[in-house]
This record gives structure tokens, C-alpha cells and sequence, in this order.
């Protein structure tokens, strides 16, 4: 349970803004964002191939989908706070947004 409560409290501070640019973008976003994606998308495969296409949608689709857009959003609002050089700030964003359109539509 204890891990549980970490997780939360991170998904939250990265849903505020509250990490760091280099937190939000590198842990939540890029490594945990293509560790979800890619559990989500082979839970859904073995679903459907299963023939549980409901099922599928919701893991597949349920879970990915919210993750990148709470990894976008805080990233995009990390990179508010930044306050080093607008381009690494703009950088992670573009990043991000591409990353995770290219993870949600896969």
C-alpha cells in the first residue's frame, strides 16, 4: 500500500506542475509513459487474440489514454516553472506531446 500512496502523490504533483521539468519529462513521461503503453498494448493484444474486445478497449484504451494526457499536462506545466533556458522548457513539451500522440494512437 505504501507504494501505492508514492505513485498517487507523484501522478498529483505531476498533474500540478509541481516536479521538475527534468522529473517530468524523463521519469513520468518518457520511461514510466513507454512502460505503460507498452503493458497496456500487449494486455491489449493478448485480450483481443482472446477474443475479449471489450475488455481490450478498456485496458488498452482506459488506462494509456489518461496516463499521456496527465503526463502531457504536467509536463507542459512543469516547463511553466522552469527556469532555465525556454528552449529545454519548449523542447520537453514538444517532445512530450509528440511522444505521446505517437503512443496513444499505436
Amino acid at each position: 500500500m505504501g507504494s501505492e500512496v508514492g505513485v498517487m502523490s507523484g501522478i498529483r504533483a505531476l498533474w500540478r506542475g509541481d516536479l521538475s521539468l527534468s522529473e517530468a519529462f524523463w521519469t513520468w513521461a518518457l520511461m514510466l509513459g513507454l512502460a505503460v503503453n507498452a503493458v497496456t498494448s500487449l494486455a491489449f493484444m493478448a485480450l483481443i487474440s482472446f477474443d475479449y474486445p471489450i475488455p481490450a478497449l478498456l485496458v488498452g484504451y482506459g488506462i494509456s489514454l489518461p496516463y499521456n494526457m496527465v503526463a502531457v499536462v504536467g509536463v507542459w506545466r512543469a516547463a511553466a516553472r522552469y527556469e532555465g533556458p525556454t528552449l529545454h522548457a519548449d523542447l520537453a513539451r514538444g517532445g512530450t506531446v509528440a511522444l505521446m500522440a505517437i503512443l496513444s494512437v499505436t
